[in-house]
């Protein structure tokens, strides 16, 4: 990865290509971003570049976040991230990443924290069948037998059970930016991303180029 940004996503909406067609589009405020650190494999063992999203007040934050950001100068940030990179020489402490670094046609691979759904059955969570809906079955939405029989006398591992669904880091690949807008740091997206409305999103190349 040469370049990624944190970001808010703000929703969706659509947008019209120049032959008319209708483009599902989700919308983020992608940066400024300032970058606070600068990782190398020398004294860190891989190559990185850390960075700071959401500026907030000094006098919110405490001593330690105070004094990690003071060398690059641009004050103390809500949310951080690291960012793996193939080379850094491109970045200094103290550099503001805007929504420009990316254009119109990138692919690019968004990652945000998918939106909890609370405790759900084997039917919301896996997609199980169920049992007949008609009156008298009594196995309707139950996730029925788990047994192995005599051997080998154990449930498997990763089996689909009831349980907590959702509030999970995800990462979509292979989107499509369809549009960049430089002055007010948005970035629309081609689809949907992970999260719900004002989630954080951290948006990097794709790691697929070829499909």
């Amino acid at each position: 990865m040469n370049k990624g940004l944190i970001g808010k996503k703000l929703g969706m909406t659509q947008i019209f290509a120049e032959d008319g067609r209708r483009i599902p589009v989700t919308v983020v405020e992608a940066g400024p971003c300032v970058v606070l650190q600068k990782k190398s494999v020398e004294k860190d063992g891989y190559v990185a570049i850390q960075v700071g999203f959401g500026p907030k007040e000094a006098s919110r934050a405490n001593a330690a976040q105070v004094g990690h950001c003071k060398g690059a100068g641009q004050g103390v940030f809500t949310h951080y991230r690291e960012l793996r990179m193939d080379n850094t020489d491109a970045y200094n402490v103290g550099d503001v990443i805007e929504a420009s670094v990316f254009e119109a046609g990138d692919l690019i691979d968004v990652t945000g924290t998918s939106i909890g759904k609370g405790f759900q059955g084997v039917i919301k969570r896996w997609g199980f069948k169920g049992g007949r809906a008609s009156h008298g079955s009594r196995f309707h939405r139950a996730p029925g037998s788990i047994g192995c029989s005599a051997w080998p006398s154990r449930v498997f591992k990763n089996k689909g059970m009831p349980g907590q669904m959702g509030n999970e880091k995800v990462t979509v690949q292979r989107l499509q930016v369809v549009r960049v807008d430089a002055a007010d740091n948005l970035i629309l997206i081609r689809g949907a991303i992970p999260g719900s409305a004002n989630g954080l999103v951290v948006l990097k190349d794709s790691v697929k180029t070829v499909r």
